[in-house]
């Protein structure tokens, strides 16, 4: 409860430094329609030559698009800026200040920044997701829905895992800074289903990089394509990552030697 009432406060506070530039909203929203409208479009082309692509039709390839959007605006709102943080503070010595607050350092490292208008990414997602499962042509039920959302957080969970294990690294390594633009680069993978890649791809957006299991299984989820097997593997999986993660960033913590050192 004390995590969930600190996660709020700095939401609130993160919301009233945003509230203060509110034209960032318009432009955040400009760029989101402009994203989306790029999306719809490649979809026609590629619809345009075939009914079905690796044998997902137009409203699923809707689903993925909209859990894409839905899963970037996650990461841009909420992980990516408080790992990014996290390597300036490394870098210059200010970690000190998160060290020596009365909280667990990893759960303040990655709750103190929060970027509100990227949450309108959130918001298309959503509405993208409920117009592909408007137009499937398949029985939808209340047990896809709520293996969606578990499978949605899963991979919010598994993408957190591998952001902090990389920016973990920083206790070692000097420049991190083009870990952000590779990161961005290949979660534009997931765009499409990852069982569209040749073998070699797939096994990386699964295993090394999780972007299937943050995009593909949650569309999966509600298209009815996913086992039993695969949402059991994905929550064994992120349950041993984020033991992974705890103990490597435990012992990334003890390289950290301050500004004072």
């Amino acid at each position: 409860m004390h995590e969930i009432r600190l996660a709020w406060l700095f939401f609130r506070v993160g919301a009233m430094n945003e509230l203060q530039y509110r034209v960032n909203f318009f432009l955040q929203l400009f760029q989101s329609v402009l994203a989306i409208g790029t999306g719809l479009v490649s979809l026609w082309l590629i619809f345009s030559h075939t009914s079905s692509l690796h044998g997902w039709n137009p409203a699923q390839l809707l689903i993925v698009m909209g859990v894409f959007t839905l899963m970037g605006g996650v990461i841009q709102t909420t992980i990516q800026p408080n790992m990014t943080q996290l390597i300036e503070d490394v870098q210059q010595g200010t970690f000190d200040y998160v060290l020596t607050k009365p909280a667990d350092a990893q759960v303040l490292a990655s709750i103190r920044r929060v970027e509100i208008w990227q949450s309108v990414d959130v918001l298309t997602g959503v509405i993208i997701v409920l117009i592909g499962v408007l137009r499937l042509q398949s029985q939808f039920g209340i047990g896809r829905a709520v293996t969606f959302l578990l499978m949605l957080v899963v991979g919010a969970l598994l993408i957190y895992c591998f952001w902090m294990i990389l920016t973990t690294l920083a206790f070692w390594v000097t420049s991190m800074w083009h870990l952000v633009e590779l990161f961005a680069g290949v979660y534009n993978a997931g765009r499409y289903p990852v069982g569209i890649y040749p073998g070699w791809l797939r096994y990386g957006l699964t295993v090394v990089v999780p972007v299937a299991f943050a995009v593909t299984v949650p569309s999966e989820a509600l298209t009815g394509r996913l086992d039993t097997k695969t949402v059991l593997g994905a929550v064994a999986l992120s349950l041993i990552l984020v033991t992974i993660t705890r103990v490597f960033w435990s012992f990334g913590l003890r390289r950290y030697s301050g500004a004072s050192a």
